[in-house]
């Protein structure tokens, strides 16, 4: 009876070390990127994801967050998901026409009228078809999430009036589509990766740019710019993906469970940026920014009217009408 008993104490010993190795082997890291920092949108989108996934497949699939651009830009984050080096993104809206040109569409400025409007767009029919669009670019579509309603920010004057941007010298981001509405308006525009652009507009090498509020608070922007304009000139959405290579890899059940806990993580980013959006304005004006509220919407979109047809060139009449007849 010793000897027996001996042999299969043995035995669990001998085994130990391979049951902690097959334990260490279900749990995988996955890493997510995404240009803001933690405290931001995106962080809160990435952080729900990443709380819901551990829930849903108890602990097996772990998220490791590279937020501040640490993984790089947009599109260099878009690039390293097609490339499998990046496991997974939140990527904004203006860095997808890089890689995605179709997704250049939801950057023409006065498309949407309003949040509502937005929603209605990508949780339908119009949304869920880029997930093919994504696919033929070596990206799984997740969900859409948000990075909000852009304002414009300046560090020269109150901008109230289309003419009142002219002489500026603005940063948008590289996106093809926001360079041609805003020279329609006269600007003197140019393109920057946002990592780049604090200390761009702390130089002065450019005298505004445009942003969702809570970006605007999560990269500081009140401590280089003076003025606030209300504008919601376009809204931008934020996208999930994940490599093919990194998707294909996961059992059916997990991929249900990336995709659900994607779903999760994509609507706390509109929630932190809807709270944002009233909580950040006040917040920005406290901290010392001038806050001009309202605009003439109408007034600046006609002033963006001559480059409407470069944009029904490039993404079609039919294409732009379906959004904007969206309920």
């Amino acid at each position: 009876m010793l000897l027996r008993r001996h042999i299969l104490l043995t035995g669990v010993a001998l085994a130990c070390p391979a049951i902690r190795r097959t334990a260490r082997a279900a749990t995988r890291t996955l890493r997510i990127g995404y240009i803001l920092p933690q405290q931001s949108q995106l962080g809160a989108g990435a952080t729900a994801f990443a709380d819901d996934l551990a829930k849903r497949t108890g602990g097996r699939i772990a998220i490791q967050q590279f937020p501040d651009a640490a993984l790089g830009g947009d599109v260099e984050l878009a690039k390293g998901v097609q490339l499998g080096s990046v496991d997974l993104a939140i990527i904004t809206g203006l860095g997808l026409s890089s890689v995605v040109p179709e997704a250049g569409v939801f950057n023409i400025p006065f498309l949407f009228r309003d949040l509502p409007h937005a929603y209605a767009v990508f949780d339908g029919p119009i949304g869920t078809s880029y997930r093919q669009r994504f696919a033929a670019k070596d990206m799984v579509m997740l969900a859409w999430g948000e990075n909000g309603l852009r304002h414009i920010t300046n560090a020269k004057r109150p901008i109230g009036a289309p003419e009142d941007l002219r002489g500026l010298k603005l940063r948008v981001p590289q996106s093809q589509v926001f360079v041609a509405a805003f020279q329609a308006l006269g600007v003197d525009v140019a393109s920057l990766p946002f990592p780049q652009l604090y200390e761009a507009l702390r130089s002065g090498k450019f005298d505004g740019q445009e942003n969702p509020i809570a970006t605007i608070q999560a990269a500081k922007f009140e401590q280089v710019q003076k003025y606030l304009t209300l504008s919601g000139h376009a809204y931008d959405p934020a996208v999930f993906v994940i490599a093919p290579d990194a998707f294909d890899e996961l059992s059916n059940e997990d991929k249900g469970h990336i995709v659900a806990a994607a779903r999760t993580g994509a609507a706390a980013s509109r929630r932190f940026a809807a709270e944002a959006a009233v909580a950040g304005v006040a917040a920005l004006q406290k901290a010392g920014m001038t806050v001009q509220r309202e605009i003439d919407r109408p007034r600046f979109a006609a002033a963006m009217s001559s480059a409407n047809a470069g944009f029904e060139k490039q993404f079609g009449r039919d294409v732009i009408q379906q959004i904007q007849r969206a309920e």
